[in-house]
């Protein structure tokens, strides 16, 4: 008996109830990413959203990682097409235009990609077409919320700095929107570069020897896999810092403003079993966050001493004492 194709519109797709995928047959998937996976724990997101919908590594799913540090070359995607996998999922800007790039046959599901139209990824959210689909951060529309926050936190100095990945499209794109918000708001930006784990130190130490407020650490799947190198760091130089994912704060960081990445890796999933059900990739909508976190953590706060306005608290999410 053929298995149906699944046809889903943006609003009947959300109503469809999934249910388990098959489990006659071993899918196999793979995973491309610019950081080790057992470093990155939202990882555990995309598994729990999988066993949610029937599929469990080990009884009926095989994943293929393959990743790279840093920057996502072109043959970490090439790979896992030559695997011949069902689909391959995909973490940032960098490794989805390595897929998109590496095939068109292959359905591709993203997460954590920032502007993918900007990026000349996709055509546009409501039907992407071809062979993508997934769920933006939209994190270029929230770069200046952290520059205010960070301002809010460390008032009366006038340099900010900033970190950011250069190999990474979307660090560009996150720039275009802080530049203009600083100038309104009469700061003057120092921007220092990574782009991979052993340029972190160096990074750190020339943002640091500006003396600004702090630091607002770009969107970058790397800044999340060594986040506890980044603390130790900002601890260190005693550099205030606001990260885009809250796993920063929660391993020590000063506090983050943006998407909860669990969920987003757990929506992710769904994609991921819609599609193993028959589901065309491009005609799945890209899902946009409609909800942002605050995180502060007190402890840091201490340490690097900030004393934290009550006003910014009570507007927190969660307050890690």
């Amino acid at each position: 008996m053929k298995r149906r194709t699944l046809i889903l519109s943006a609003v009947g797709m959300l109503a469809v109830p999934l249910g388990a995928v098959a489990q006659a047959k071993m899918h196999r998937i793979g995973y491309v990413g610019s950081t080790d996976p057992k470093r990155t724990s939202q990882l555990e997101g995309l598994r729990r959203g999988l066993r949610e919908h029937g599929l469990v590594e080990g009884q009926n799913l095989v994943i293929e990682y393959v990743w790279r540090e840093g920057i996502v070359p072109q043959d970490a995607a090439e790979q896992l097409v030559r695997s011949d996998v069902e689909l391959i999922f995909v973490w940032g800007t960098p490794a989805l235009a390595a897929a998109k790039q590496a095939t068109t046959r292959i359905p591709i599901v993203f997460v954590g990609v920032g502007d993918p139209i900007g990026a000349g990824l996709v055509s546009n959210f409501a039907r992407p077409g071809g062979n993508i689909t997934g769920m933006t951060n939209n994190a270029r529309d929230i770069s200046a919320k952290r520059l205010q926050l960070l301002v809010e936190i460390v008032p009366g100095n006038n340099r900010v700095a900033v970190l950011g990945n250069p190999a990474n499209f979307f660090t560009a794109s996150q720039m275009k929107e802080l530049e203009p918000a600083a100038r309104s708001m009469g700061i003057k930006l120092s921007v220092v570069e990574a782009r991979v784990p052993d340029d972190l130190d160096g990074a750190f130490a020339r943002a640091a020897s500006g003396k600004p407020a702090g630091m607002v650490v770009l969107a970058e799947p790397m800044f999340v896999a060594h986040r506890q190198r980044m603390i130790a760091l900002e601890h260190k130089h005693r550099l205030p810092c606001i990260y885009a994912g809250s796993d920063n704060p929660r391993a020590g960081g000063l506090m983050s403003y943006g998407v909860n990445a669990d969920e987003m890796f757990r929506r992710g999933a769904r994609y991921v079993a819609l599609i193993l059900r028959g589901a065309k990739p491009g005609d799945l909508p890209i899902e946009q966050p409609t909800q942002y976190e605050l995180f502060i953590n007190l402890k840091t706060a201490k340490v690097l001493g900030i004393t934290v306005p009550p006003t910014l608290l009570l507007r927190a999410d969660r307050v890690i004492e």
